[in-house]
């Protein structure tokens, strides 16, 4: 069943990834069902004391399935589904799929502003999420979505109802019929990071992203003893396939829940229970790296650190397996599909200096400048990308499709890198203006628009600062009206609006204009500029 707005690949292209045995033709149910046969009793997923077999996570799949079809949801419908590193994500996940059905992931981070958008314009007809996580209660954010999109019919929790229905009240016993699934099919839309307001919308099939699942897996050689503890969020597309969640379970390993990232929590369940493989982003890696030294856990089950998300400094890179005896895998991709990283066996060097080369050998690859003449190995160009795993277009973005993509395919990653002789990436920056928040994308346009909706905001720009930390901070320019605000109402005013927290800026300069380019747009450039000599006079002075 084709999703309508969703830009297909070419027949040409898509026989030709059949061919070369890229796509074969599996859907995330169908591959559920197959490893519940063959693993049986092995545990699938860990969350605490409780422990998931594959048999079971099959078999609840289908019960909730059940549920969801007797509310009605159907074979193409759309379920906005926001939960936190909890087993009922994959019940909900794999029930989906099995009806056809696409879930919208959404982060345990995301508010109003953002819910509200994915619930409205994806017209989601329900809307799953836990009922508190992290001090948070999401069903007083569900009550102000469910007013705000008239096409939401349903809000779905897991764990304290209240007026809305319990996920555990959905487990059905039988099915009374499964749609016939396509490995063509759209399977769920992921995020983007986005540089133009709010998040574009991914559109993944089982097809491409199973393709990508695998490759990424054969590349960490996970197998069914491979033990993936999950510590980032798992609706991020990183620890869902790089090779994440679903790479493990296509593996046969077993997947270990974290309730949070830090080495408190996530130590001791390494040694517990034998972990070989996690991933981070540079922040927290940074974190794990300190926590290390004085660390009391044994750690030497773990065989790879994985670090993606946001460029690892290569110093820090040097660090880790001294620290933790391991091997770091860098990995550098995106949602909409194109995987890189250094392999394990690589010498040190690639792997502490590089972020790796394509995971797919069937994946295009040109690094081009401003006319989009492709450039020298070496020379810092943007990059496009085109193949098995990277998709033709957003959902629902006909005008913005045409900039994001060449006539011939090729996504617009936004990103700028240098690829040496041997095809391996280095990370130097975007052309997009798009902050970086330690792994958050920040699409500098959305916070723009919440400023301006402030009585005593003229203007505003939004632009990345460099940080030692998260690598990058947003900063936000604003040039007031009188009276001049507080730094601290704009930002307590952004909190009001529903924006995730990530996303309300880190500092707040007030200006009385921008500088300009000769075309008469504002200067991101010059104002980064600006806020850099500031942070690091800041620097000097300490």
């Amino acid at each position: 069943m084709m999703l309508t707005g969703c830009p297909s690949c070419p027949e040409k292209f898509a026989d030709w990834y059949r061919k070369m045995d890229c796509w074969r033709g599996e859907t995330f149910g169908g591959m559920l069902r197959e490893r519940a046969q063959r693993q049986g009793e092995r545990i699938a997923v860990t969350s605490g004391e409780k422990n998931i077999s594959y048999a079971e996570l099959d078999n609840r799949a289908d019960q909730l399935a059940a549920g969801f079809q007797k509310l009605g949801i159907k074979q193409g419908d759309r379920v906005v589904v926001q939960l936190p590193n909890i087993i009922e994500f994959f019940d909900v996940c794999f029930a989906l799929f099995r009806l056809g059905a696409l879930p919208v992931f959404a982060l345990p981070s995301h508010r109003s502003s953002e819910i509200r958008y994915f619930c409205e314009f994806t017209e989601a007809v329900a809307y799953i999420i836990p009922d508190t996580y992290m001090e948070f209660d999401y069903r007083s954010l569900a009550r102000e979505v469910k007013n705000a999109a008239p096409a939401l019919q349903h809000v779905i929790v897991a764990g304290d109802a209240g007026e809305f229905i319990a996920l555990t009240e959905l487990y059905a016993d039988a099915i009374v019929h499964l749609p016939a699934v396509s490995p063509s099919d759209v399977v769920f839309l992921l995020l983007s990071g986005g540089s133009t307001g709010l998040s574009k919308l991914i559109p993944r099939t089982h097809d491409d992203y199973i393709y990508c699942v695998r490759v990424n897996a054969e590349i960490c050689r996970l197998n069914r003893d491979s033990v993936y503890l999950t510590v980032l969020p798992v609706a991020h597309n990183y620890p869902l396939s790089s090779p994440g969640v679903f790479g493990t379970l296509y593996a046969g390993g077993r997947v270990i829940l974290a309730a949070a990232p830090s080495p408190e929590e996530a130590f001791p369940l390494i040694e517990q229970e034998r972990v070989t493989i996690t991933s981070l982003v540079p922040p927290l890696a940074l974190i794990w790296l300190e926590a290390a030294s004085s660390c009391r856990h044994d750690l030497s089950s773990l065989k790879v650190l994985q670090v993606g998300g946001a460029k690892f400094s290569e110093e820090a890179a040097r660090r880790v397996k001294p620290a933790f005896g391991c091997t770091l895998q860098q990995s550098f991709g995106m949602a909409e599909g194109l995987v890189n990283c250094t392999r394990l066996d690589d010498p040190e060097a690639v792997i502490v200096s590089t972020q790796g080369k394509p995971a797919s050998p069937y994946d295009e690859i040109r690094v081009v400048d401003e006319n989009d003449v492709d450039v020298q190995p070496g020379v810092v160009g943007q990059l496009l990308a085109r193949g098995p795993c990277t998709i033709r277009g957003y959902y629902k973005a006909e005008e913005y499709n045409k900039k994001a993509f060449t006539p011939d395919g090729f996504f617009r990653t936004g990103d700028l890198v240098s690829v040496n002789e041997s095809g391996y990436f280095v990370v130097e920056g975007r052309a997009k203006d798009q902050i970086n928040r330690g792994g958050e994308k920040i699409a500098a346009e959305e916070v723009e628009n919440h400023l301006l909706a402030h009585p005593a905001v003229l203007d505003a720009a939004i632009v990345s600062m460099p940080d030692a930390f998260l690598g990058e901070r947003s900063c936000a320019f604003v040039i007031p009206r009188n009276p001049v605000p507080r730094a601290g109402d704009l930002k307590k005013f952004l909190k009001e609006r529903g924006l995730a927290t990530f996303k309300i800026p880190d500092r707040i300069e007030f200006i009385d204009d921008f500088p300009y380019t000769p075309l008469g747009k504002v200067s991101k450039k010059e104002l980064r500029k600006m806020i850099a000599e500031k942070v690091n006079e800041k620097k000097v002075k300490e």
